[in-house]
C-alpha cells in the first residue's frame, strides 16, 4: 500500500500542554487508485503518530466545515 502525506496545517490542541490536530490530505490511502482524502489526526502527546485520526473524502470536505461551522 503507497500513499503520500501532505501535511496542510498543525493546530495546538486546546486544553492540553502538547497535544496537537494535524490536517493532512493523503493520496492513494487505500492503494492504488484510491481517491485521496483529508485526514484530521489527534495526539494528547504532540507525538508524530496521532492517537484518532479519521479520513474524509474530498467530496464530504464542504459538508463538513458547514456542520463545524455551525457549532461555533
Amino acid at each position: 500500500m503507497s500513499h503520500e502525506v501532505t501535511i496542510i496545517k498543525e493546530i495546538p490542541l486546546d486544553g492540553t500542554k502538547k497535544g496537537q490536530i494535524t490536517v493532512s490530505k493523503v493520496d492513494e490511502p487505500y492503494g492504488t487508485g484510491s481517491d485521496s482524502v483529508a485526514s484530521i489526526g489527534i495526539s494528547l502527546s504532540g507525538d508524530t503518530t496521532p492517537e484518532w485520526k479519521v479520513h474524509i473524502p474530498m467530496g464530504n470536505i464542504d459538508a463538513l466545515v458547514e456542520a463545524l461551522q455551525s457549532i461555533k
